[in-house]
């Protein structure tokens, strides 16, 4: 009997000797397995939290131009992975104002920039360099259903100006003419202004639209509208009318535009501090280059070439 007890005894002791092992090896085992996690989330923390220096560039300006340089910007960045550029539209005057007080590196501009303008960016110690990196034409555009194929500059300027304000004053229909332009900040309200209006003021009864998709928008769903748009935004939801010269009746096309025919062609122009240099230089090359003139036409404007 005393054996058997002891027999007994001495089972136990192994079995617990047994389970002691096996919660000392489960233990370590975890412990190595916390430790790896451990390191396994510094490293995943490390590697997500490791900013990635990026060479940025700031773009702002025309909204005729905004499509160009949003296509451009994305193809060159695929190309050059450190480059981050980020492009903001809003008009050629705010773009050339954010860049005179250095918030910008290239002001996107439809217009030239103004004397005054040079002077204020100078003032700053900016010096304005402008490089033309493609062609527009702007075009004049009525509702589908308008009976006019063509318009000579004074007919548009009397329109624009009010002092014609129903289509039937011209032989067209009898509607009220729904003039329609860009806000002050907009390079093609200032174009248009100089080239059409003589910088005599636009009627007081015009609409002011936000951008130049409303303004497409809008013509193509009221009958009476007109209104004037970059190239790119042309499209079969409303007509092109003709410009009448002394020369004929040109249409915004590519050969008219850059034979200089066509009566409200104009240059699109990107403004830089100084020569382009650095990712700023190399970004303006590759705009200029083939592959960046390709990418200008398959918009909608003309390359420079």
């Amino acid at each position: 009997m005393s054996q058997n007890k002891n027999y007994t005894i001495f089972a136990i002791i192994i079995a617990l000797f047994i389970l002691i092992s096996l919660f000392s090896l489960y233990g370590q085992n975890n412990d190595e397995n916390i430790k790896n996690t451990i390191s396994s989330n510094q490293n995943n923390y490390t590697a997500d939290s490791t900013d990635t220096t990026l060479n940025e560039i700031f773009i702002k300006g025309s909204d005729t131009i905004l499509p160009v340089s949003i296509a451009e910007s994305e193809s060159f960045m695929e190309l050059y992975p450190e480059n981050k550029i980020i492009v903001i539209g809003g008009g050629s005057s705010l773009g050339i104002a954010s860049f005179i007080e250095g918030e910008v590196e290239i002001a996107m501009a439809s217009r030239k920039i103004k004397d005054t303008e040079i002077e204020s960016a100078i003032d700053k110690g900016i010096n304005p360099v402008e490089t033309v990196i493609g062609w527009d034409g702007i075009a004049v555009i009525v509702n589908k259903n308008n009976s006019f194929d063509s318009l000579t500059i004074e007919q548009l300027k009397k329109i624009y100006t009010g002092e014609v304000t129903n289509w039937k004053e011209l032989g067209g229909q009898d509607e009220e003419i729904e003039v329609l332009v860009r806000d002050t900040s907009s390079g093609t309200y200032a174009f248009f202004k100089e080239h059409v209006l003589e910088d005599e003021d636009y009627s007081s009864k015009a609409v002011t639209e936000p951008n130049t998709e409303a303004i497409v928008q809008t013509v193509a769903s009221d009958s009476a509208a007109i209104g004037y748009i970059g190239l790119a935004y042309a499209d079969s939801s409303v007509k092109m009318l003709g410009l009448e010269t002394s020369e004929g009746v040109f249409h915004p096309e590519q050969e008219s535009i850059l034979q200089g025919e066509y009566p409200l062609a104009r240059p699109l122009q990107y403004y830089t501090n100084g020569e382009p240099e650095g990712e700023i230089g190399e970004y303006i090359n590759y705009v200029l280059s083939e592959q960046g003139q390709v990418i200008i036409k398959e918009i909608g404007y003309l390359p420079i070439n």
